[in-house]
């Protein structure tokens, strides 16, 4: 089968997160099983215009904003006639192919966006994006889909979709060679692991550990993850407010590697992010014996269990969290409770099932 994805990025995009890595790892084994995979995904700085990587051939057009127009002229120039199926992953838009190559487009559904507009952008714009995507999703309802989570799921099918045509997905998980655990750090430690802004819970997470830091002073706080630099001075320029700046190291952007010892070595992670379509980092915390505290928010549920293997609180009360967190740490009994329901997560770490059940899906075409 001759396979084209859509997608805003790619796997090597230094923006790329847990979406980029799940539609790499079921690209990667189609192209292993002998199909022909081509993506199409914006260019950006010192990126390579074409790139094969795994066998998955990368093209890069335009930028963010510009490469849903550019992926549709370079279709009709180049693939229309050697491309069998269209995956038009959705991140805010999709590439709106289902308009010029319906019968053969799949929508990937990574989330539906709705009030998360509002966090992102400015109250005209984020309404804009709201009035679109309803437009888009009404027009794609009859298109057959793929959902990461069953959250995702049930948001297209409250917007006209028929469970029928959702495939959900079930997650895998990609761990490094000698990835071992580490022996948790003497204080108690705070681990924020994802991209610095505040869509991700940036804000709450240095909220949160304001209130624990008040309880426990020898605490610790970890921000890891890439961000604007602007954004990240101003969110030290918050943290010196509050008193406990060298209770706070910022890591920047780290390999894999590091990742996983971090996490190891943390006693929890704060996740306070508002909307996800599946909180891949709350696994990697999990594989390696670190519980997570979230918001109990869509994509986020579905990794916890709905608080099963994880403190989770309802959404944008960092005081619940906080007052959650400190309690299990005053109390090893709990937290090795906890620690031992996460056992679960290490049946969770194949993308075999996942680019499995997504081309079963994609062969009903």
């Amino acid at each position: 089968m001759r396979i084209l994805i859509l997608n805003w990025r790619d796997i090597k995009n230094p923006k790329s997160g847990g979406a980029e890595i799940l539609t790499h790892e079921i690209a990667k084994r189609w192209v292993l099983w002998g199909h022909t995979v081509v993506q199409i995904s914006a260019k950006f700085e010192n990126g390579k215009s074409k790139e094969t990587i795994d066998g998955v051939k990368l093209i890069r057009l335009g930028r963010w904003w510009s490469v849903h127009f550019l992926a549709f002229l370079y279709y009709f120039k180049n693939l229309q006639s050697n491309t069998d199926v269209i995956i038009d992953e959705v991140h805010g838009l999709p590439f709106f192919s289902a308009l010029y190559a319906p019968r053969k487009t799949v929508l990937f559904a990574c989330e539906v966006a709705d009030q998360l507009f509002f966090q992102i952008f400015p109250y005209p714009i984020a309404l804009v994006g709201i009035v679109l995507e309803k437009l888009y999703l009404n027009f794609y309802r009859n298109i057959p889909s793929l959902a990461i989570s069953k959250s995702t799921q049930e948001d297209l099918i409250k917007r006209g979709f028929k469970k029928k045509n959702v495939t959900v997905l079930p997650m895998g998980l990609t761990i490094p060679k000698g990835i071992k655990k580490y022996s948790k750090e003497k204080n108690p430690t705070l681990i924020y692991l994802s991209r610095i802004n505040k869509q991700k819970g940036i804000e709450d997470a240095i909220e949160i550990f304001s209130l624990i830091h008040k309880e426990l002073p020898k605490s610790r706080l970890w921000i890891v993850g890439s961000g604007s630099p602007k954004y990240i001075k101003d969110l030290r320029g918050q943290i010196k407010k509050y008193g406990f700046l060298r209770s706070v190291k910022f890591f920047g952007f780290v390999d894999e590697k590091r990742k996983f010892e971090l996490l190891s070595r943390s006693h929890f992670l704060i996740f306070p992010s508002v909307h996800e379509g599946w909180g891949l980092v709350i696994s990697e915390a999990g594989i390696v014996g670190t519980p997570s505290a979230v918001y109990d928010v869509p994509g986020v549920r579905d990794v916890v269990r709905h608080g099963k293997r994880g403190i989770m609180v309802e959404k944008s009360r960092p005081d619940l969290l906080a007052e959650h967190i400190i309690f299990v740490l005053r109390n090893d009994k709990l937290y090795k409770d906890l620690q031992g329901k996460l056992v679960t997560f290490k049946k969770e770490t194949s993308w075999d099932n996942t680019a499995k059940k997504a081309f079963s899906a994609i062969r009903r075409l």
